[in-house]
C-alpha cells in the first residue's frame, strides 16, 4: 500500500493556516500535514527535515516570502527526491493570479475558497501520480519560479521606475553613490553590502525592494542575497559539491550561485 502524501503548510496568519488544514482534511483526507510554519526560513529548514510532497506557501511571509523560499529550498533540495509540488496562497491580486495561470502553477486564495482548493487538490493529486512514475523536473520547477520571481519584480519595477542613486548614510549626511558605480548588491544580516570599485556601504533597504528596480539586463540576481553586476564577473568555477561561485574583477572572496540562476553561467 503506498504511502499517504505529506505536505508542509508555511502561512504568518495561525487562523489561516488552520483554516487551510481543515479545509485540506475534508478535501484531501489521505493528505498528512507534516508541519506548520509562520515564516520562510523556518519553511524552508523544516521541509529539508522532513522532505514532504507538497508545499503550500504564503507568497507573502515575514522574512522570506513563499517564491524566495521556494527557491532557497530547490538550493539544498536533495537530487535523489523529486521537489515537492507548489501552492502557493495568495490575497486575491490580479496581477499575481495571472502569473500562476500563465505559468500553470497552482494557488489557493485566502481566506481559503473550497471551490480553488479542490481544483488545486485534484491537480496535485495528478502531479504527484505522475511523478510516481517517473516525472518531476527540477529544472522545469526552477524555471517556473524564476519567470514568477520576474514578473513580481516587472510589476514593482513599474510602479517606481528605475534606481539611479543609493542614498548611503555616514553619520554626519548622506554619500549619493551612483548605481552605474556599482559592482555588487549582497545581503548581510539587517544591511545590505553595497560595493564598488572603491569602497563597501551599508544600507537598511532590503535587497528585495531594490533588485526590481535595477536593470536585469545590467545587474544579475545570482543567489536570494547576491546582485551582482553582470560585466564585474571575472570568473565562475565548480566546487567538489557541483555548487557554483563567482569572484568579481579585482576582489578575492567567492560569493555563491544558487541553482535558481545556474542557467546563466554556461560557456558559449
Amino acid at each position: 500500500m503506498p504511502a499517504s502524501p505529506t505536505a508542509l503548510i508555511a502561512e504568518d496568519e495561525p487562523l489561516l493556516a488552520a483554516a487551510l488544514q481543515a479545509e485540506l482534511a475534508g478535501a484531501w483526507p489521505e493528505l498528512r500535514v507534516v508541519a506548520t510554519v509562520g515564516d520562510g526560513a523556518s519553511a524552508v529548514e523544516r521541509a529539508l527535515a522532513l522532505l514532504p510532497d507538497v508545499l503550500f506557501f504564503d507568497v507573502r511571509m515575514p522574512g522570506l516570502g513563499g517564491l524566495e523560499a521556494a527557491a532557497a529550498l530547490a538550493d539544498d533540495w536533495p537530487s535523489s527526491r523529486p521537489f515537492p509540488a507548489l501552492v502557493f496562497v495568495t490575497a486575491y491580486d490580479e496581477y499575481a493570479l495571472q502569473a500562476f495561470e500563465s505559468q500553470a502553477v497552482d494557488y489557493v486564495l485566502k481566506p481559503v475558497q473550497p471551490a480553488r482548493l479542490r481544483k488545486a487538490v485534484a491537480r496535485l493529486r495528478e502531479l504527484l501520480a505522475a511523478r510516481a512514475e517517473g516525472g518531476g523536473d527540477l529544472d522545469a520547477t526552477l524555471a517556473q519560479l524564476r519567470r514568477l520571481m520576474e514578473s513580481q519584480q516587472a510589476a514593482s519595477a513599474a510602479a517606481e521606475g528605475p534606481l539611479q542613486v543609493i542614498q548611503v548614510g555616514t553619520g554626519s549626511g548622506i554619500r549619493m553613490v551612483p548605481v552605474d558605480q556599482v559592482l555588487c548588491f549582497e545581503a548581510a544580516d539587517k544591511y545590505v553590502r553595497v560595493l564598488t570599485a572603491t569602497h563597501e556601504h551599508l544600507i537598511r533597504t532590503p535587497l528585495r525592494e531594490l533588485l526590481p528596480r535595477l536593470d536585469a539586463a545590467v545587474f544579475w540576481q545570482v543567489h536570494r542575497g547576491t546582485v551582482v553586476r553582470a560585466t564585474a564577473i571575472d570568473s565562475v568555477v565548480r566546487d567538489e559539491h557541483g555548487k557554483l561561485g563567482l569572484v568579481l574583477r579585482g576582489r578575492s572572496e567567492k560569493l555563491p550561485v544558487s541553482r535558481l540562476y545556474a542557467h546563466r553561467f554556461k560557456a558559449m
